[in-house]
């Protein structure tokens, strides 16, 4: 099984913290989807062996295409992939772009789990943030998206220096009243080169307070826990069976490939990427050259990256996987490693039926927080 990702590289504003590869201009609209359509067909034969099990599309701001081109975009996935019965197909959105009659429209078509960012209910977070829509256009959009659609997603930003825990608290109370069955939930963070980070060096907003994104992690799990949500990867939040499959193929490892400027692909042994410019993207393409950088991975670049996506999920490291696909060297590696962390009750080895061969790696509550700086701690650099 695998998955094709599909940027969309258009918004209508920059987000202040947002590093991701967009414009706001939308003049190459009709020559950007021809060229993603012709991306497509050029990389068929990439995935001729597997069956698509899910289709994404991200940005960016996807729901600024209309269902027309979404539907060109999903019919050329058909017409050159082998597609499952039913994929899991999933639109990004922002609220202003999810009108009524547009999520009507929306539901007469394949997509079948939309993805919107709310980020906050509160105005005036929406405004520190540059968001294109308001919090009227958050709640009315979900009032009416959960009554055509059962697989909905919401992205929550917490660690914005001027949300209390209580305001934090009626974020998430929020998305529990209006029947949300998948949260995605992230720190601001501070990126490089973005207009937070400007600001942020300027003194015109306040620094990022890490004790404060602990506090809202902590309180977002025990509150989503108390719903009924599983915690199945650091930053996402899911119903049982309402799990995100695409980005649950990412953490386990499944081959995808993405499509458009500036995504990314892989096929275990290789990582590639593409230019993150439109102009060239398309020129590219309409030249028939593939505009991406491909990376062979080592064995050890393998190992890696599975330390740093087992340990963000419940489903952990498993220490036989380990030892069977890279060796003994790196099973003992890892448990020597791992043993300051077990010891600082971060990382825990657990087993089931008591058999070694379901013996995995993973992070306590403790841990998850942490896990990102863990995990490197993990890794093997030379």
């Amino acid at each position: 099984m695998a998955g094709i990702y599909i940027h969309i590289p258009f918004c209508k504003q920059a987000c202040y913290y947002c590093d991701f590869h967009f414009s706001i201009s939308l003049k190459k609209k009709d020559a950007l989807i021809q060229a993603l359509v012709k991306e497509l067909e050029l990389r068929k034969s990439e995935l001729e062996n597997q069956s698509i099990e899910t289709i994404y599309f991200g940005g960016g701001t996807p729901s600024l295409l209309t269902n027309s081109e979404l539907q060109l975009l999903i019919d050329s996935v058909y017409q050159n992939y082998r597609v499952i019965e039913n994929p899991e197909i999933t639109l990004e959105a922002n609220p202003d772009d999810l009108s009524n009659k547009r999520i009507n429209d929306l539901r007469n078509t394949r997509i079948n789990r939309l993805s919107i960012g709310v980020q906050s209910f509160f105005e005036d977070d929406l405004k520190s943030m540059n968001r294109a829509h308001n919090a009227k256009e958050a709640k009315s959009c979900l009032q009416e998206a959960t009554q055509h659609f059962d697989n909905i997603t919401i992205d929550l930003i917490y660690g914005i220096p001027s949300m209390s825990m209580e305001k934090w608290n009626k974020n998430l109370e929020m998305a529990f009243d209006l029947g949300i069955n998948h949260i995605s939930s992230y720190a601001l963070t501070v990126e490089p080169k973005t207009a937070l980070d400007t600001f942020i060096k300027k003194g015109t907003y306040p620094p990022i307070d890490e004790n404060l994104a602990l506090q809202h992690f902590n309180h977002l799990v025990e509150k989503t826990t108390e719903q009924g949500f599983v915690h199945y990867e650091i930053s996402n939040f899911g119903k049982p069976n309402c799990f995100s499959k695409h980005n649950t193929s990412y953490w386990q490892g499944k081959p995808y490939i993405g499509i458009g400027p500036s995504a990314h692909s892989f096929a275990k042994t290789q990582r590639s990427w593409n230019v993150a410019n439109n102009s060239k993207y398309i020129q590219s393409i309409q030249d028939d050259r593939l505009p991406n950088t491909v990376e062979t991975l080592s064995v050890k670049d393998q190992y890696n990256e599975y330390i740093m996506t087992g340990l963000r999920t419940i489903w952990g490291v498993s220490l036989y996987r380990i030892e069977t696909e890279f060796g003994v060297e790196f099973l003992q590696y890892l448990k020597t490693t791992s043993e300051k962390f077990t010891n600082k009750k971060l990382l825990e080895i657990t087993s089931f039926s008591g058999s070694p061969r379901l013996s995995v790696l993973k992070t306590t509550q403790k841990g998850k927080f942490l896990v990102d700086g863990i995990a490197s701690e993990l890794f093997i650099l030379n």
